[in-house]
């Protein structure tokens, strides 16, 4: 068929919903506290991009429409499936969901202090890994001084608990 006959809207590429975090499936969606108010919070601002979205374009309108509600849709999903657990009711001297482990690389004596959330809640920048990261995996359950071993290709790295906070 000749272009000249097909819409120009006809030929928009689709418009495309970036995916949340990765969590796996079968997973609880466990959230801290303040990570399901971050939750809340960013669904209030997308409501309010939503409510305020007046472009003069329809063609433009209507795709961003699409993606702010795609968004929403994909936030809401998580918002419902989140499990809550406060960092405060967790066991003290355990490594669990909420924790700010510090530890120690034994192959190179190098410290580092990391909080276990939630995967909406994980930023490396920030020093919060998700429960579902091989690191975190690795550490939870264990209690201070206690070593663990995690697989990084051929090598295994040892990392000690030196300090369990919530």
């Amino acid at each position: 068929m000749s272009r000249g006959f097909v819409k120009e809207s006809d030929q928009e590429e689709p418009v495309r919903i970036p995916p949340r975090a990765a969590l796996p499936a079968g997973e609880v969606n466990y959230v801290t506290p303040s990570g399901l108010m971050a939750l809340q919070e960013e669904e209030k601002a997308l409501e309010l991009e939503k409510a305020e979205l007046n472009l003069e374009n329809e063609d433009e309108q209507r795709r961003a429409l699409t993606l702010i509600n795609g968004k929403l849709e994909l936030l809401r999903r998580r918002i419902a499936a989140a499990h809550p657990i406060d960092p405060a009711g967790q066991p003290k001297d355990e490594v669990r969901f909420g924790a700010k482990v510090t530890i120690t690389n034994l192959a190179n004596q190098a410290s580092q202090t990391y909080q276990i959330v939630g995967v909406d809640e994980a930023d490396v920048k920030a020093k919060k890994i998700a429960f579902v990261s091989p690191i975190a995996r690795a550490l939870t359950g264990l209690w201070t001084n206690e070593v663990a071993e995690l697989k990084m290709g051929p090598r295994v790295n040892r990392f000690r608990v030196d300090r369990i906070e919530y």
